[in-house]
């Protein structure tokens, strides 16, 4: 006991406690969504305990290793990153699920490598900014630093449209931290907005399709508009209070597709209603905000980087997740972070929560801590 207090002493609280919260509800969610007339201990259920255990070993490793070390292995990040993204278009290891080839087979399971990127790409961004050491003033210096990222996020984009635009909620982020103006960010945002259309015909059909449906929502002709629709039955069915665990109908009789992965959201809800899906925004804000802090409390600009990265990449795919059940964005595949099925994306968070305290490990033994 000594010794974890030692290890996370004067580290905030809620980086550390509220991924073992989420981890709790994640598991539980897992049981809910196999329930059969009874507990079923599922391969879903199994591969998150898994993952989640070998999460908390990996922070425990991570918290071992000095953050500052990737700086000098810049260049090789970058090489690994783009080499790593390539190997699902390698013939018999790629597989294609839900509509994208961005996984690859092995054996016993399969692995997203763009999860693991996510992370190095933010490591290659924290020191392109931190190695500058000057703010986006204009928009030459953000071209300069979009070309530098575009490599990565191209070949995410050719991959899962999912996978990129977090990627791209990161780039922005940093961005954002590193001193890039609103008023040139709004210029910015109405750009891609308008050029949108003029690509809308080189997405693939599953992307039209999930695009047209959040266009047209009332057309349940639209494949993706009936997964939404299922998911909006399924959070207004749980009123209040909801169901109870175990007892929602339309996870239960399968209406609910994904239910264990993109959907889960709306399984919560159902099951707990407005109290429980309102707690768990309110626990994610917590979260986000602790990050936010750390990330201004220190006083390495490469750390606070890479923390703005990590608190970035969490914003954005909890944002997206939870919208889309609701029909307020378009379906993307984005999972809900430490909550939604998948042994790649929980590994890839605990990992980022371990690279988060190591940081703050570290600037504390500075005495950059407050």
């Amino acid at each position: 006991m000594r010794f974890l207090k030692n290890k996370f002493n004067n580290i905030s609280k809620p980086i550390y406690i509220l991924p073992l919260i989420f981890a709790f509800i994640s598991v539980f969610m897992m049981l809910s969504t196999s329930y059969n007339n009874g507990l079923v201990v599922s391969k879903t259920f199994i591969v998150q305990t898994v993952s989640y255990l070998l999460g908390i070993v990996a922070i425990f490793v991570i918290m071992e290793v000095s953050y500052s070390a990737f700086e000098s292995w810049n260049k090789y990040l970058y090489i690994f990153s783009v080499l790593f993204l390539l190997t699902p278009l390698i013939p018999g290891l790629g597989v294609e699920q839900f509509g994208a080839k961005s996984w690859i087979n092995l054996g016993i399971t399969t692995f997203q490598p763009s999860e693991v990127v996510k992370l190095t790409f933010i490591f290659i961004m924290a020191n392109y900014f931190n190695r500058k050491e000057t703010k986006l003033n204009d928009f030459g210096d953000f071209v300069k630093a979009f070309l530098y990222a575009a490599p990565l996020i191209l070949i995410v984009l050719k991959e899962d449209f999912g996978s990129a635009a977090v990627f791209a909620g990161i780039f922005i982020s940093m961005c954002i931290f590193a001193g890039l103006p609103m008023k040139l960010f709004g210029r910015i945002v109405l750009g891609v907005i308008i050029v949108l259309p003029f690509f809308f015909k080189r997405l693939k059909p599953y992307q039209k399709d999930r695009l047209l449906g959040f266009l047209y929502p009332e057309d349940l002709t639209i494949q993706a508009n009936y997964q939404v629709f299922q998911s909006k039955i399924a959070i207004g069915s749980g009123g209040i209070f909801g169901k109870g665990p175990f007892n929602g109908t339309q996870n239960a009789l399968e209406f609910l597709p994904v239910k264990n992965s993109d959907f889960i959201f709306a399984v919560i809800c159902e099951e707990f209603g407005l109290v429980g899906g309102g707690l768990l925004i309110i626990l994610f804000i917590w979260f986000l905000y602790a990050l936010l802090k750390e990330a201004f409390t220190i006083k390495d600009r490469y750390g606070s980087l890479i923390i703005i990265g990590i608190m970035g990449m969490f914003a954005f795919q909890i944002f997206e997740n939870i919208a889309m059940t609701m029909g307020l964005m378009p379906v993307t595949g984005i999972t809900l972070p430490f909550i939604s099925y998948g042994g790649s994306g929980v590994l890839s968070n605990m990992i980022a929560v371990g690279i988060v305290l190591s940081i703050c490990q570290s600037n504390r033994n500075l005495g950059f801590l407050k």
